[in-house]
Parts: C-alpha cells; sequence; structure tokens
C-alpha cells in the first residue's frame, strides 16, 4: 500500500467519512461499510485530500491539460487536486466544473473557469451509477474537448444494480471504462481497504474484515487491466 493511501485511509477515519458497521445503500444492499467524501468539509481536510488525489494522479503517469469537477461534490474536489498538484508536483493546470442548475449541456453559462480544452480529467470521490461522470462527459466532448479518464476517492469494485434491480456483471466504474474507453484513477479501492484489513493497524476495526471478504465475494467484481 502506497504513503497516500495510507494517509487517506487516516483522514478518512478521522474525520468520519470511512465508517463501518451495517448501512442500507440506495441499491437496498446492506453493506457492511460506508464512505462519504461530504464529512472532508474543513481547509486541513482538504488539503490532505488534494494531495492524495495527487499523489493517485501523478503515479497513474496519465497524460491530461485541465480537470474538471462535477457539480457538486467534484467542485472542492478539482480545486484543491489542482492547487496540491501545482504545490507537490511543480504542475500547474488549470480546471473548470459546471453549474448544476444549467439545463443545456455544453452552452455558454454553465461552465464557471478554464474554457474546456484539450484533454480534460475528470475529478469525483465515487461513481454509483455513472450518471455524473457521463454527464461530464457530454459537456466536456461538446465543448470540442476530449476526456482523458476519471480521478476518484475511492473505487467500491461493486456490481451495479440494473433498472429491474438484478445484479449486474460489472461495476459503474467498468462500465464507464468500457462505454467511454477511458481509465480510472482511484486514491484507493474495495480490495486495498480489505488488504489493509487483513495487515490490521492505520485504525481499522479487525472486527470489519469478515464482513468487508463477504461483501466482496457476492457483490464484488474483478478488476479489469489497466487501459
Amino acid at each position: 500500500m502506497q504513503d497516500h493511501q495510507k494517509e487517506f485511509i487516516q483522514l478518512a477515519l478521522t474525520r468520519n467519512a470511512l465508517r463501518f458497521g451495517e448501512f442500507t445503500l440506495k441499491s437496498g444492499r446492506v453493506s457492511p461499510y460506508f464512505f462519504n467524501a461530504g464529512s472532508f468539509d474543513d481547509g486541513a481536510s482538504l488539503a490532505v485530500l488534494g494531495r492524495c488525489y495527487a499523489a493517485a494522479i501523478q503515479a497513474s503517469q496519465l497524460n491530461f491539460d485541465m480537470l474538471f469537477g462535477p457539480a457538486y461534490k467534484g467542485i472542492p474536489l478539482a480545486a484543491t487536486t489542482a492547487a496540491a498538484l501545482y504545490s507537490l508536483h511543480g504542475r500547474n493546470l488549470p480546471y473548470a466544473f459546471n453549474r448544476k442548475e444549467a439545463k443545456t449541456h455544453g452552452e455558454g453559462g454553465n461552465i464557471v473557469g478554464r474554457p474546456l480544452a484539450g484533454r480534460v480529467l475528470i475529478v469525483d470521490d465515487v461513481i454509483t451509477a455513472g450518471t455524473a461522470i457521463r454527464e461530464s462527459i457530454e459537456i466536456i466532448r461538446a465543448a470540442g474537448a476530449e476526456p482523458a479518464g476519471v480521478a476518484l476517492a475511492l473505487d467500491r469494485q461493486e456490481r451495479g444494480r440494473g433498472a429491474d434491480g438484478a445484479d449486474l456483471q460489472e461495476s459503474a466504474v467498468q462500465e464507464v471504462q468500457r462505454l467511454y474507453g477511458i481509465p480510472s484513477i482511484s486514491i484507493l479501492t474495495l480490495a486495498g481497504l480489505i488488504e489493509s484489513l487483513r495487515q490490521g493497524g492505520s485504525g481499522l476495526p479487525a472486527t470489519a474484515l469478515a464482513p468487508m471478504e463477504a461483501y466482496r465475494s457476492r457483490y464484488g467484481v474483478q478488476p479489469r487491466a489497466a487501459m
């Protein structure tokens, strides 16, 4: 496990963004853990979070020209990541975000920040159903730019649910990769979290390991090769 992943886990536990227990998700599944990036709600936590995003992005060696944060959670995430990429890695990259209240994607008035151009990396917390990412890709393409990939805080590596409620064979992240041919970068994955539980320490509860492994066995997906 990389240093930035350990730092992210510590941050998530300290800020109560990562919790263990029983949580009923929107899908109806009962999950043994819950992640809420909205708990990173002050300057100190955003600074650490941006550092973790920047480290994961740098490690990926992905080629891109600017960042895009989907409204609303993606807005501070893109901003703090841009700041960390500059202060820690010497990369001064522009960023932009959309106004969610705008009704027509890609037209004047719905983008704040640098005009979308070149290869654009989308920064968000998680992909649940993929709706925000698909909308982001539409906005980027409508501006004449190209989506370069998606950077996430956590990849749950969990099978999605179909419109009929049936379990799918791929996760929302994998669906985005398949449909749009773009890579996904994650600070942490479910597999990484379980491995950290196995190793112990980091403030993670040892009692969470068995429920986490059982949940992955039931709902998890196999990671695909890097694109």
